[in-house]
């Protein structure tokens, strides 16, 4: 298949992209200048421009491009810059490739289990119904404009994805030099729940997907999801050493924002991802403790 990719330089697009190589695919990226590259296709999503032309022959999308949500401090700018980042490019895509004579056959837009909002200990699933916080309403507004692609008929799946686990990038990259020097702990009550999923199964399950048959919201998590306090506990037995601080949220605040530290931090989803094991997919790291394992050993 010909596959334009969105979002290649982020932390999934990066792992992705090798994967996709070597079973076979072609890939095209969606570069944000001027490019001659059979390779690369320009775009500007806040000019809602898009090179049509190298758009031909494309057969799949995978859309995973947004402004990083724990990046900076949620000031008014920054958090429309997240809410654009997304809504524009995903409906410049979905306009685009529903226009086109022959269209891909599968659009797999990116989103977040975000959308079902901080429950408890409520066990959710794609059928759950959504929240409508800051996070739940991007999430909502992004998988709404990929309509234009729905109603043209491509197979649209729209990528749920919680916390994604890689020492490359991410919250545990930003967590393991702390957790090193035995300074490691849990934000809060140490009770909300972390439904994370390992770089390995992020990228396996949007493989899988890209053959697969289904549509709809998928929720890109492992089985197992774990409280905050398992997963300090785990990290620090992986790396040996101690994590039973209990860290206060002034700190984060301070540097972060109270909106911020409150939604990634504090708050949290206990989420299941129903419709991927229905689907048949296996996942290569279900327990926690074995995905830190596998993930910090890699040299």
């Amino acid at each position: 298949m010909k596959v334009l990719v969105t979002g290649a330089s982020g932390l999934i697009g990066s792992a992705l992209l090798p994967r996709l190589t070597a079973a076979g695919h072609t890939v095209v990226t969606a570069v944000r200048r001027p490019s001659t590259s059979p390779a690369a296709l320009s775009w500007d999503p806040v000019a809602g421009t898009i090179d049509t032309h190298k758009l031909e022959g494309i057969d799949a999308v995978i859309h995973l491009a947004g402004a990083g949500i724990g990046d900076k401090r949620w000031t008014p700018e920054y958090k429309q810059e997240i809410l654009n980042s997304r809504v524009q490019g995903t409906r410049l895509i979905a306009e685009s490739i529903a226009a086109m004579n022959t269209r891909p056959s599968v659009f797999l837009s990116g989103s977040a289990i975000g959308i079902y909002g901080s429950r408890g200990d409520e066990v959710l699933d794609e059928s759950s119904s959504v929240a409508s916080d800051f996070l739940a309403q991007v999430c909502v507004d992004w998988e709404a404009a990929a309509q234009p692609a729905v109603d043209a008929g491509i197979r649209t799946t729209f990528l749920r994805t919680g916390i994604v686990l890689s020492k490359d990038g991410g919250a545990l990259k930003k967590q393991l030099p702390i957790f090193k020097l035995g300074l490691g702990g849990t934000f809060g009550s140490g009770r909300q729940w972390q439904s994370w999923i390992s770089i390995e199964d992020e990228v396996g399950a949007i493989m899988h997907l890209l053959t697969s048959s289904v549509s709809g919201p998928v929720n890109l998590t492992a089985p197992n999801p774990v409280t905050s306090k398992e997963f300090t506990r785990a990290l620090g037995k992986v790396l040996k050493r101690p994590a039973f601080a209990k860290i206060p949220s002034f700190g984060p605040k301070a540097l972060l924002g109270s909106e911020l530290v409150q939604n990634l931090l504090l708050n949290g989803q206990r989420v299941t991802p129903s419709v991927l094991q229905k689907d048949g997919y296996e996942f290569v790291h279900p327990k926690l403790e074995g995905a830190l394992r596998a993930l910090l050993s890699q040299s």
